[in-house]
């Protein structure tokens, strides 16, 4: 440990203790005779720490090989650095190192344009890399519009679904920019990036398929509806319990104006999932009724009456052949049910349904079938008072007046197929059709269905197009 003395006469002598940052370790072997002196090691370390430029009124002083280093440094390492010097230097025992750290301002900024300048540095450094990132990124967004273009021209030819066009077009073109992203990251350096991009895509993809199940769910039901087709645009469908003419198939739901008038949407996954009755698929369409005689009549007389009916209305079909027959035994009548067909394309069965059932009424009066109504049993408690008629008032009365005779009902307006009220027989799909064009306009491009041949055009006015 070095010690200076100081000399104050016959005063005793006062020892020094060094700080611990003061001490240096002991030299492994001092030289008992050294070789160079005190004041060659001074000038040599004063001139050296002068000369760096990096100490503040630096002082060396050394004493019988025992250097003692005063003055102020900005750091630590610069502290720590002057120390090693010292020890380092020939013959030189012990370093006592006195040097103080100086508290940088608060006003002092040059830290900050230090850091300031380095990042300016580590800019113009990138700027090629930058450029050449850029460079590759509009490449491959140029070729990936390319790609995206080539691939609807090939698959419009060979696949029919407009989605499924455009989920493998966007998926090459996406692709293609991945590529690019992931060329950019091995161009700059960063292969272990540019992997982790390509290995979490997959990740990342199953992470918004969870959270987004519902918008997913629905979005893969319209890709599988659109190749499957169960139905298309203007057909006539019942889905989960909604009856409507289908409008549109997007990426979401399918729209179906319903015979009220009313646009429904139902998500495609419970599109997919639900049972579609397609009533559009088939031209021909079956309707039926119920229809019930008094059991004074008969029946073979009545199927034959009603199927004649049946056989001369113009939009019953013949073939398949309409039937008639006796379904149940009522309490007060014989119930027949009434079978038929017709093109639903071209005819509304509700129409038609009306219009025969109004015909065979007529024609079960003509013929004088009774369609009485169900017997009611009335309990009169208290009883009413009876008078009986004698035989002449009777007479003069004439018939009875419960029995009405078929001249007594014929009307020549309801001999017609269609009255004014039916508002003839058409179909009522272009009337909704009109109604779903005027209500809301739907938007253009989202119909992943194609539009069936029998599809009114919309472009023609209403008026043109009703028989």
């Amino acid at each position: 440990m070095a010690q200076e003395p100081v000399d104050k006469g016959d005063a005793p002598q006062k020892l020094i203790t060094p700080n611990k940052e003061e001490l240096s370790p002991v030299a492994a072997k001092v030289d008992v005779t050294p070789v160079a002196q005190d004041e060659e090691i001074r000038k040599r370390l004063q001139t050296v720490l002068n000369v760096t430029d990096w100490f503040t009124d630096p002082q060396v002083r050394v004493e019988e090989g025992v250097v003692f280093l005063n003055g102020q440094v900005e750091s630590d390492e610069l502290k720590k650095w002057a120390g090693a010097l010292a020890r380092n230097t020939q013959d030189v025992v012990a370093v006592a190192n006195r040097l103080e750290v100086s508290e940088p301002s608060a006003w002092d900024f040059r830290q900050a344009s230090t850091g300031i300048a380095a990042l300016w540095r580590d800019f113009i450094r990138a700027m090629p890399f930058v450029l050449l990132g850029l460079l590759i990124l509009a490449l491959s967004v140029g070729v990936a519009l390319l790609a995206t273009r080539g691939a609807r021209v090939l698959l419009r030819r060979r696949i029919r679904t407009k989605l499924l066009q455009n989920v493998i077009a966007r998926a090459a073109g996406g692709f293609v920019v991945l590529c690019g992203v992931y060329l950019i990251l091995r161009v700059s350096g960063l292969t272990q990036l540019a992997l982790t991009l390509v290995g979490g895509t997959g990740l990342i993809g199953l992470i918004l398929g969870i959270a987004f199940r519902d918008i997913t769910e629905n979005f893969l039901s319209s890709i599988f509806l659109s190749l499957q087709r169960p139905f298309e645009t203007g057909d006539l469908v019942e889905i989960s319990g909604v009856t409507g003419y289908v409008q549109q198939l997007n990426m979401r739901t399918t729209i179906l104006m319903t015979l009220d008038g009313n646009l429904a949407q139902i998500p495609n996954a419970t599109v997919y999932k639900a049972i579609v009755s397609n009533f559009s698929t088939s031209a021909n369409r079956r309707a039926d009724f119920v229809v019930g005689i008094g059991y004074d009549d008969a029946i073979a007389e009545a199927q034959e009456i009603a199927r004649k009916v049946l056989s001369e209305h113009p939009a019953v079909l013949n073939d398949p052949e309409p039937s008639v027959l006796a379904d149940s035994l009522g309490s007060a009548t014989v119930k027949l049910r009434v079978y038929f067909w017709l093109n639903g394309r071209e005819h509304s069965w509700l129409k038609v349904r009306s219009s025969v059932i109004r015909l065979v009424k007529r024609a079960f009066q003509n013929q004088g079938i009774s369609m009485p109504d169900e017997a009611r049993e009335v309990v009169f408690p208290q009883g009413i008072p009876v008078t009986l008629l004698d035989q002449k008032s009777t007479d003069t009365r004439g018939s009875a007046p419960g029995k009405r005779s078929p001249a007594a009902s014929r009307h020549p307006e309801l001999e017609v197929v269609s009255t004014k009220a039916e508002a003839g027989l058409y179909s009522e799909s272009i009337v909704i059709e009109e109604q779903a064009r005027e209500s809301r306009p739907l938007t253009e491009g989202e119909n992943l269905l194609p539009v069936a041949p029998d599809t009114p055009d919309p472009e023609k006015p209403m008026k043109e197009r009703r028989p």
